[in-house]
């Protein structure tokens, strides 16, 4: 904003330091930091309210476009009813077809229990009808 290097930094707070004096220069720094952010808030609100009435006056301008744009299509098509203009007269037919015919399918059942058995989680073994594996013995010559 206002291109301040490092050097010309320097140069302001030795400055200050000499007018002020470091002991008045936190409250000079808390005094100075409050009038920026006043600064701040007062440009930003005033940015917000340039940015409304420039979008009122864009909403504006649409309106007028759109409503111009209305009359001409009224006074071209009075009715509404006609087809004049490049629509097509047949956009949805009479009946709709159905995507697939019931004949494709040879047993709707049969591959519904298919596509089940594949999507199904396998069982854990305690969950099965199958009798449980045998434990290993214990090892030989070991006693409790």
């Amino acid at each position: 904003m206002f291109d301040i290097g490092a050097s010309e930094l320097l140069v302001i707070v030795i400055v200050a330091i000499l007018v002020i004096g470091p002991k008045d220069m936190p409250k000079a720094l808390r005094t100075a930091g409050r009038w920026i952010g006043k600064l701040r808030r007062m440009s930003g609100h005033f940015r917000a309210g340039l940015d409304e009435v420039v979008r009122q006056a864009e909403i504006e301008e649409m309106e007028e476009k759109w409503a111009k744009r209305n009359k001409e299509i009224m006074a071209k098509y009075p009715e509404g009813s006609t087809p004049e203009g490049g629509a097509p007269e047949n956009l949805i037919p009479d009946e709709m077809e159905p995507l697939a015919s019931a004949n494709e399918v040879p047993d709707a059942d049969a591959a519904a229990e298919a596509a089940i058995k594949r999507a199904a989680p396998v069982k854990a073994p305690e969950h099965t009808d199958e009798p449980p594996l045998p434990l290993d013995p214990p090892p030989a010559g070991k006693g409790r």
